[in-house]
């Protein structure tokens, strides 16, 4: 059964890649393949649950995962303990390695990822298969499960795609700002390979931020509001103050729960609380006493996933 799954999602993937130009297919494809990869997923946690599953058994759980980790750890000496390919594993997770091949072009990069992926394929048992997905030129690693990158996935491929993961360019817990900004010059960086001309960049929308010439919606946070009993008692969540307010003058005005609430920080006296400057980005535009706080987007919320990225290239931002 499993087997079938995961022939089926690599059958959806191949024409995912067949049919770039077709979006409304791409979403289609791409919900397909998610819901096969969930459903595998699945079967594995059934197994590993305890009298609540549907087929407990915790040893065929706990052999899954010693033996991904083992092949996964195989997979990584087999590429180190061969001098021809010269490559590296700078990081390797759960299904996944990232092999870096210093001094070598594109074009052999993707010899050697079909070379790599074949060789792994051939020392693990049948279904066990290693595939070569894409190639990344430039990339910059954050973190576990954090990296961006220019994206190749096949030798031919001219015009790379951005590609992120994990990062604030594809999150939703931030502001629109911050993905405007990481995401420009992370392209700056790995197109012109000059930190400077990004410092140049950041430092312009910090100007234009302290002059109040950003567009407001790109200053907008919304998050989820759990309902007013999903929150511990004394909680300072932007998206329930709002909801208290809200409910002070009109008890209809309380939002859904799951419902994503906007607010907008403002500009207040020295010392008070954050939570007390949190606006609706409706009370901001009804009244013209009311500013965005451009110190605390500028240090809270722009500077630290800039200084993520970019510390890794040896610059500091706080100091821009």
């Amino acid at each position: 059964m499993l087997q079938e799954i995961l022939d089926t999602r690599l059958m959806v993937k191949q024409s995912m890649k067949r049919h770039k130009s077709n979006k409304a297919l791409q979403r289609v494809l791409h919900s397909r393949q998610l819901g096969l990869k969930l459903i595998a997923n699945v079967t594995y946690g059934y197994t590993a649950a305890n009298f609540s599953g549907r087929m407990p058994c915790s040893e065929i759980g706990d052999s899954v995962v010693s033996k991904a980790r083992e092949t996964l750890e195989r997979a990584i000496h087999l590429v180190e303990a061969t001098p021809r390919w010269g490559a590296h594993v700078v990081y390797g997770d759960t299904d996944s390695l990232f092999v870096l091949v210093p001094g070598k072009s594109r074009e052999q990069a993707f010899k050697i990822g079909a070379e790599i992926a074949e060789a792994v394929t051939l020392d693990n048992p049948k279904p066990v298969k290693l595939k070569l997905e894409k190639v990344y030129q430039p990339c910059i690693l954050q973190t576990k499960k954090r990296y961006v990158g220019y994206m190749y996935e096949s030798p031919d491929q001219e015009k790379p795609v951005y590609d992120a993961k994990g990062i604030e360019t594809v999150r939703r817990d931030g502001c629109p700002a911050v993905a405007k900004i990481l995401e420009k010059s992370l392209r700056l960086v790995f197109e012109t390979k000059d930190v400077s001309l990004v410092k140049s960049y950041v430092c312009q929308q910090f100007t234009k931020l302290l002059q109040g010439r950003i567009n407001m919606q790109d200053l907008i946070f919304a998050r989820e509001y759990r309902g007013m009993s999903g929150y511990r008692p004394g909680a300072c969540v932007p998206a329930l103050e709002l909801a208290r307010r809200w409910l002070q003058t009109d008890r209809r005005a309380e939002p859904r729960q799951r419902e994503r609430v906007p607010y907008v920080i403002v500009n207040g006296p020295p010392g008070l609380p954050l939570i007390r400057l949190v606006r609706s980005p409706l009370d901001l535009l009804a009244d013209p006493s009311l500013r965005p706080n451009a110190t605390y987007y500028i240090t809270r919320v722009i500077i630290p996933p800039l200084d993520r990225c970019f510390s890794l290239l040896g610059a500091e931002v706080e100091s821009w």
